[in-house]
């Protein structure tokens, strides 16, 4: 009688349904997702600092865009070379919509290093925008120390312009400071008989001297710019 006993109680201890709280594990803790870092992009193009008898001018140069360009004028730059250069032209006579101002080399002609290549602007993406920094050059390939600084757009310098050479000028940069010491240099007295050609009535006098050119830091607070075209 005993061992009934015993045997049904244990047959009804089997049968009673274990609640699953008792034998399942907490369900995990969702991870918590790490913060996100924004992906700080460093501004590795050279900066350099023209200082002028008028003031300083800050320009950006685009070194993997346009690198034969660049690398041609930081030579002048960290040789020392560019020190005693010239802004001597104005355009102030062909009108508002083809202001430059132009520096180079007016002096000892041994400080020149050979030429360069040109870097058409349909091939390296910039654009002759106001502001822009380009190479001055009589052909394609015989550019030397001579560049100008746009005060206004002249897309007719762009290799792909509708109705230009196909070559036009070739944009290694932009000003990023200094923009109204370029305008003073714009403004600047011409001599009313100097020069030949196109460029009688545009020699500035007296011409306007680059005391000294040296790379600085990027400014904190340096544009964005407008050089390299829109996709």
């Amino acid at each position: 009688m005993l061992t009934l006993l015993l045997s049904a109680l244990a047959l009804a201890a089997q049968s009673t349904p274990v609640p699953p709280q008792a034998t399942q594990l907490p369900p995990p803790v969702p991870p918590v997702p790490a913060p996100v870092t924004p992906v700080l992009e460093v501004d590795t193009r050279p900066y350099v600092a023209l200082a002028t008898d008028l003031g300083t001018i800050v320009v950006r140069l685009e070194t993997k865009r346009a690198p034969i360009t660049s690398a041609n004028f930081l030579r002048y730059v960290d040789a020392k070379r560019m020190d005693g250069f010239k802004f001597y032209r104005s355009t102030k006579s062909w009108g508002p919509a083809n202001q430059l101002v132009q520096a180079g080399n007016r002096g000892d002609a041994r400080k020149n290093f050979p030429p360069i290549a040109h870097e058409p602007t349909k091939a390296t993406g910039l654009t002759n925008c106001k502001g822009a920094l380009s190479m001055a050059r009589l052909n394609p390939g015989d550019a030397t120390t001579d560049f100008f600084l746009l005060l206004s757009d002249i897309k007719g310098f762009d290799s792909d312009a509708p109705g230009g050479d196909g070559v036009g000028f070739a944009v290694f940069g932009e000003i990023v400071a200094g923009a109204d010491i370029a305008e003073a240099i714009f403004n600047a007295p011409i001599s009313p008989t100097a020069g030949e050609g196109v460029m009688v009535g545009q020699m500035i006098e007296p011409q306007v001297t680059i005391k000294t050119a040296r790379r600085v830091p990027a400014p904190a607070d340096a544009p964005k710019g407008c050089v390299v075209k829109a996709p």
